[in-house]
């Protein structure tokens, strides 16, 4: 049976980007990531829009860490739970693949170069003011240099350093909705509530399970080595 067993140096890393990501959570340096990982809830939200039939007029980051995306959906109750509920598990599910298929699967510059076009495409198409678009456009360029050109063990660094931060702004963003009243009431989790008869704590306490489940899944599987294949002898 083949084992696989723990990437420390993974591991290790992960550890100490949420520690210090933590620790000086209020520095203006993480500005830039904190709006990445806004920028995945709303690309949560938006997808799901188009997923059920509706279609996307607008994404909008704002420098106080907020954003929105304004669609068109259909008026059935499942699809507007589904796009009312997509944006708590959109950071969390990009910073899963990040991590994933960066080391399970190699692709440490693919996934550079995907996030890349994942915020060109944001910026062309729903960005309709000028510092949501040159956000987009200029993490863009960033991150396609940096694919392009860094050493391939330093592309590692950058795509687990933007999934683990990625990951504890989505914890932090759902922890806010659990014990902030103010927050909650103007959450994804209140329209929700006002959607059905389950109150917004509820719908902010269920999607911070779903996507701690995710993470931590994501965490599991991308810090495994992969199983080495047996030498045969001829």
């Amino acid at each position: 049976m083949k084992k696989t067993e723990l990437h420390f140096g993974r591991a290790g890393l992960l550890l100490a980007i949420v520690v210090l990501g933590s620790v000086f959570w209020d520095s203006v340096i993480l500005t830039p990531f904190k709006l990445l990982a806004v920028m995945g809830h709303e690309t949560g939200h938006a997808i799901a829009s188009l997923i059920v039939g509706g279609s996307v007029e607008q994404v909008t980051l704002r420098l106080d860490e907020s954003g929105q995306c304004l669609s068109r959906i259909p008026d059935g109750f499942f699809a507007q739970v589904a796009v009312y509920s997509a944006g708590y598990v959109g950071s969390a599910v990009i910073s899963v693949l990040l991590l994933v298929l960066s080391f399970r699967f190699n692709a440490r510059r693919a996934m550079l170069a995907a996030a890349c076009a994942w915020l060109g495409l944001m910026g062309i198409f729903y960005a309709r003011d000028a510092f949501t678009l040159f956000f987009s456009l200029g993490m863009a360029v960033a991150f396609g240099a940096g694919a392009r050109w860094l050493p391939v063990n330093v592309v590692g660094g950058v795509n687990i350093f933007i999934a683990s931060f990625t990951a504890l702004y989505a914890v932090m963003d759902l922890k806010d909705d659990l014990w902030n009243s103010a927050v909650r009431a103007q959450s994804d989790a209140s329209l929700l509530a006002d959607l059905t008869i389950v109150p917004a704590i509820v719908w902010a306490a269920l999607w911070t399970l779903v996507s701690v489940a995710v993470l931590i899944t994501g965490a599991w599987l991308a810090l495994q080595d992969k199983p080495q294949k047996p030498m045969v002898s001829p």
